[in-house]
């Protein structure tokens, strides 16, 4: 098949009537798609609905039942693994560079991998790495790929393991990056911020969407709306056809050959299919007064002091969201309050009606043989819901395994239905408080969605550290941030409003961007307005200009969030009109630049007449009024 450019428009890779299974299970029957130069796709579905699968087949790691990928020569591909191998003696700059090359004689291969691995802060690069951490590895695996960037970008997950500093590091490099992208991700924030197309995988068809997250929700719904509209306009007819057929019966022998095919076709239409969600009830065990408390803890390994004199007691029904870089502590104060881990000095209290209910960042150890239905009633055989005793079997199926997949082996599992069963035994022992630790891992958005509305109705304290800024702003009403040097500090409020506080303070995991060394904390300079403040004279007040600028800038963000609402408007209505799409985009792009230049000028203005209503002895409402526990 050739290549064919119209307009600006060039065709890079064609899926045609691919199809692949295994055993009984068919992911993908016939579809088809285009890929063309300039697309961002997010593939997204239920796990185990072949998303990887089809990742790495046009990777040409697996290959197809039947049907062809056609991919034009000069396009090369890069691809990120959702789970990386490594060898037992690979240090991180061998690794890196194993098998890149470049046909510019220019190119400096170590310098470059260098570069790219300060940019992800990844800060020895000759150490081993089998002992470091999965988020220390996934940045290895990313630098790796994104080496000498290919002209197709494959990425499964990319945003699993990583801190919210590398998870906007690498948002930002994609929406820069000129080639092809192609990525699986549950990261709805991200999908949004990246994304162009949505290719969406549903009980073995592929549905393509010309628009980011927000616009695929908007057009998925019309396309169902408009399924149901179709079926409901047939079952009318049916019923007329129906009564045509039964008066014809007793009037004459014969009937009208086309009409009666009609019929009959109209008889065997299937009414459209609805996905299945998961059905989770609240689980929880009766909770006393006396909780969980944290007495003045501290935690170190070797140097590196983790935690430092932290204190805390958790409040009934709370739902707190631990955040901080990798490596900082985040896991290590779960297993302290877990137990599986002891502080250095200070206590952790736990109430005698307390059960904890654990969901680790690794999946537990499961036999391959062992059937899905035995795995969960190791458990309980029954469970008690808020509409009653419910089986094992009844929870399996809410959790979207059919009566026949109960009865399989674990071992034909994919990943992340393993990370959902899993789930599922650990709300199965019925705890009253859920500890957390990235539970948006390997689970789809669809699962997600369900668990988010399951801890709205959840009768206990859930603590959860995640990466996923979509689900903590969705359900964590406190934040604890790990902050550097052992200190944790609160926050009240979702993520969102966390970010926005501690970038007013100036906090570590909020200064600057991944990789540059002006506003690393380590360099000593913080790049925050707050230094600006001390370098200026004691006497501070705004120039004329800044006077100026001060008075009129709010009106102009409001105007410019008011045209980029209008313009996700426009998008959604021009779907699938390419090249208006992408003008619109284009403005789009421009505007949030604008946008965030206004922003992080309006905030020095705003922290600039705070200090100045200070220095006058004037107290500040906003600063007053600001809560961070």
């Amino acid at each position: 098949m050739g290549y064919t450019r119209t307009g600006e428009i060039m065709n890079i890779l064609n899926i045609e009537n691919l199809t692949k299974g295994y055993g009984d299970k068919l992911l993908l029957n016939q579809v088809s798609l285009g890929v063309n130069e300039g697309d961002k796709i997010g593939v997204i579905g239920v796990n185990g609905s072949g998303k990887s699968t089809l990742l790495k087949m046009i990777a040409g790691l697996e290959k197809a039942d039947s049907g062809n990928i056609i991919k034009n020569k000069q396009a090369d591909i890069a691809y990120l693994a959702q789970h990386t191998e490594f060898e037992e003696k690979d240090t991180v700059l061998s690794y890196v560079m194993r098998g890149k090359t470049s046909s510019n004689p220019n190119w400096n291969l170590e310098s470059e991998a260098r570069s790219i691995l300060k940019k992800l802060y990844v800060k020895d690069v000759e150490a081993a790495i089998e002992p470091l951490s999965g988020g220390e590895k996934k940045r290895i695996a990313l630098a790796k790929t994104l080496l000498a960037p290919a002209k197709i970008l494959i990425l499964d997950e990319p945003t699993n393991h990583l801190d919210s500093r590398m998870v906007l590091w690498l948002e930002e490099y994609l929406q820069k990056y000129k080639g092809v992208l192609i990525m699986v991700t549950h990261d709805r924030y991200f999908l949004d911020r990246v994304t162009n197309k949505i290719v969406e995988i549903d009980k073995g068809n592929l549905y393509s969407y010309e628009t980011n997250y927000s616009g695929f929700l908007e057009l998925k719904q019309q396309r169902i709306d408009s399924e149901a509209a179709s079926y409901r306009k047939v079952q009318s007819i049916l019923r007329t056809e129906i009564e045509w057929v039964r008066r014809g019966a007793q009037a004459r022998s014969t009937k009208q050959k086309a009409r009666m095919e009609r019929f009959q076709e109209m008889q065997t239409m299937k009414a459209p299919t609805t996905d299945k969600e998961v059905e989770m009830d609240s689980l929880a065990s009766r909770m006393g007064k006396k909780t969980i408390e944290i007495d003045a803890i501290s935690k170190s390994y070797g140097e590196h002091l983790l935690i430092k004199d932290f204190t805390y007691y958790t409040i009934r029904n709370e739902r707190i969201g631990i955040v901080g870089e990798n490596g900082c502590g985040k896991t290590t104060l779960l297993k302290l309050i877990m137990g599986l881990e002891q502080p250095d000095s200070g206590k952790i209290t736990i109430g005698e009606t307390i059960k904890i209910g654990y969901f680790s960042q690794m999946v537990e150890e499961m036999k391959e043989d062992e059937r899905v239905i035995d795995y969960v009633k190791n458990v309980a055989e029954y469970i008690k819901t808020s509409k009653g005793l419910t089986s094992a079997s009844q929870m399996c199926e809410r959790f979207l395994f059919s009566p026949e997949t109960q009865y399989n082996p674990i071992g034909k599992l994919s990943g992340g239905e393993r990370r959902r069963l899993y789930l599922l035994k650990v709300l199965m022992t019925a705890p009253n408080v859920l500890i957390l630790d990235e539970p948006t891992n390997d689970l789809d958005i669809a699962t997600l969605t369900r668990l988010e509305d399951y801890l709205d109705s959840f009768e206990g304290i859930v603590i959860t550290v995640s990466h996923d800024r979509y689900f903590l702003d969705r359900i964590a009403d406190r934040i604890l941030a790990f902050e550097g040097d052992g200190v944790i500090t609160q926050y009240e409020g979702d993520y969102t409003t966390y970010m926005e506080k501690a970038l007013n303070r100036g906090c570590y995991l909020t200064q600057g961007k991944a990789g540059d060394d002006s506003k690393n904390p380590d360099s000593g300079k913080t790049g925050n307005s707050k230094d600006t403040w001390k370098k200026r004279e004691k006497k501070l007040k705004f120039t004329y200009q800044e006077q100026k600028e001060f008075d009129v800038i709010e009106e102009e963000i409001s105007l410019l969030e008011k045209r980029i609402l209008e313009i996700d408007d426009q998008m959604v209505e021009v779907a699938s009109q390419y090249f208006k799409l992408q003008e619109l985009a284009s403005e789009k792009e421009d505007l949030e630049k604008k946008l965030d230049e206004k922003m992080e000028r309006w905030m020095y203005l705003n922290d600039l007449a705070e200090q100045i209503e200070e220095q006058n002895q004037k107290p500040c409402p906003m600063r007053n009024s600001e809560t961070k526990g």
